[in-house]
């Protein structure tokens, strides 16, 4: 389950703390008999203290990371959404992405490049205009045309194919690129 931590650290922070309270409760009524002296008590305190303060400090550790784990889940199942969209249209453009993933535009470039750094798209991005294409790379590493314009592509780096006349650029994967260096 993703984020689990979250409950499991809420649930030895809550622990935790319960069973500090029942101790103090249970001293507060032993204190006042006569078997108990206040350095046994005091004992008994820092006792309770040193086991279950570790317990709390799991506790908050794995709550953190759990909710860090869930915000991570979050941005992997955006960036999933919007390869889809590309892979299934074909064509879309950045406003459109930004309005279905409801996220603003510079997340959204953030989201494109992370992905291109994934290495998981494949495709052209004409950032002036705004437009991605999706585009198998194998037909761009034997057909060298822009699926923007048309125009003969010129490779331009690792994993980057770019059009001198409209400027998109085209990113391939690992397999596509060694081909076209080649």
């Amino acid at each position: 389950m993703v984020g689990g931590g979250r409950i499991v650290g809420l649930g030895l922070m809550i622990g935790s703390v319960v069973l500090l309270v029942a101790f103090l409760a249970w001293a507060g009524t032993a204190l006042g008999s006569a078997e108990t002296t206040s350095g046994g008590m005091t004992l008994g305190i820092l006792l309770a203290l040193v086991v279950l303060a570790p317990v709390f400090g799991v506790g908050v550790y794995l709550m953190r990371s759990g909710t860090a784990e869930r915000s991570q889940y979050e941005v992997v199942q955006q960036e999933r959404k919007l390869l889809n969209m590309v892979l299934t249209q074909g064509q879309v453009t950045i406003p459109q992405l930004v309005a279905e993933l409801q996220q603003p535009t510079d997340v959204v470039k953030d989201m494109i490049r992370s992905l291109v750094g994934k290495q998981l798209f494949s495709g052209a991005i004409n950032w002036e205009k705004g437009v991605l294409y999706s585009v198998e790379s194998q037909s761009l590493v034997g057909s060298r045309k822009c699926p923007n314009c048309g125009g003969e592509l010129q490779f331009a780096g690792k994993g980057l194919i770019v059009c001198p006349y409209c400027g998109s650029e085209v990113f391939l994967t690992k397999r596509a690129a060694a081909e076209t260096a080649s």
